[in-house]
């Protein structure tokens, strides 16, 4: 590109978005005349200027509407990974509803793992995603036996999945000595002896010994049940039911930048609110990508907004963005309305009217629309 079209190109640096500014150029061609590139930022200009919303704007509305017509095309299903036990995936309606609600707890709680090279090819994701796995005491043990009289415990260890962890028994046992108190441990070649120290009418103690030994952690990572490697592109990530995202992180081998949850919370609670945000913008939009729906981003990244306006994230809910509302009515026109207005009126509480709801309430006119000034000015 010579100077003079150089020089043209930067006039519109400021009156034009980074991202548009920048795609823009890197798509220009190098022997673009000073003419034909006024043409085409001038075209580009207006077209930007066209696709604002125009002060008034009724965005709120326009947006609900547009979420909530087509939301109601949406299926009610789970979707289930083939040949994965305990593998499903909460799509459609109920997912848009976990989302918007901000729920602490969701139904299928997964990760996008990425690895860094070289961990991230056929050979090595296996590895990776037993390293990933969490597996319990109970998953090695082919045999409970209990002896009430003695205060007895014996485990019968399945030494084949033993050799597949690459542990053995002696790391075992000194795992169960830390973690339980007040008993005498021997290991045999393919068991473990447990007996109770404590007093002999404690009848119970030994099934409690057990249950607690069963729950114990050997290798892996808490609340991660199960790891499914899948090819994406050239790579290899490993896709996981349950979800912990702190501490996936602090893994060497993890690409921290791509790897990800789909529990919006945890992201805040790890990430931050702005990642939070971004990351209800992703979810919502997996969910109308996969139903084949035609929502605009926008619509949705006003609804990430509201909910993270406060540095933290409120659901949609009467417990969430409505409880934040200042209008009494609006509340009340949400759910529990006797409770609103009963409370409203035990501290004296003002409606200023300056919403919508409240004022569709009482037959006056809405005051609508973004972005527009005030006047202050009497006018005789």
């Amino acid at each position: 590109m010579d100077r003079s079209a150089a020089a043209v190109l930067r006039q519109y640096q400021t009156k034009l978005p980074p991202q548009i500014y920048e795609e823009l150029k890197e798509s220009l061609p190098d022997n673009v005349s000073k003419q034909r590139l006024t043409k085409i930022l001038d075209h580009v200009l207006k077209r930007y200027k066209e696709s604002q919303i125009s002060p008034g704007e009724a965005v709120g509305l326009v947006s609900a509407e547009s979420i909530g017509e087509p939301g109601t095309q949406m299926t009610l299903n789970t979707f289930h990974f083939a040949g994965v036990s305990e593998m499903n995936v909460t799509v459609g309606l109920p997912r848009i509803i976990e989302i918007f609600d901000a729920r602490k707890e969701i139904k299928t709680p997964m990760m996008e793992i990425y690895f860094k090279p070289p961990y991230n090819t056929a050979e090595k994701i296996r590895h990776m995603a037993a390293l990933l796995k969490e597996t319990k005491v109970e998953d090695i043990i082919s045999e409970f036996s209990v002896d009430i009289l003695e205060q007895k415990l014996v485990l019968k260890i399945n030494m084949k999945k033993m050799n597949e962890l690459e542990e053995n028994l002696n790391d075992l046992s000194k795992l169960i000595r830390s973690k339980i108190k007040n008993i005498s441990i021997r290991a045999g070649e393919d068991f473990i002896e447990i007996v109770s120290k404590g007093k002999s009418e404690d009848i119970n103690r030994v099934y409690k010994i057990k249950e607690k030994i069963k729950a114990l952690k050997i290798k892996g990572i808490k609340n991660i049940s199960q790891v499914l490697p899948v090819k994406r592109g050239e790579e290899y990530i490993v896709l996981t039911a349950g979800t912990n995202l702190k501490s996936v992180l602090g893994m060497r081998e993890v690409d921290s930048v791509r790897t990800t949850t789909n529990d919006i919370n945890e992201i805040f609670l790890v990430l931050g609110i702005e990642a939070a945000r971004q990351a209800i913008i992703n979810e919502v939009y997996k969910v109308i990508e996969a139903q084949g729906l035609n929502i605009d981003l926008r619509h949705v990244m006003l609804v990430a907004d509201t909910m993270c306006v406060n540095g933290k994230i409120a659901g949609i809910t009467r417990y969430g963005v409505v409880r934040e509302k200042t209008s009494v009515l609006a509340r009340a026109s949400f759910e529990t309305p006797i409770k609103h207005v009963i409370n409203a009126a035990l501290v004296g509480e003002v409606d200023k009217l300056d919403s919508v709801v409240e004022n569709v309430m009482i037959n006056q006119p809405v005051p609508l629309g973004t972005g527009l000034p005030g006047l202050i000015t009497k006018v005789k």
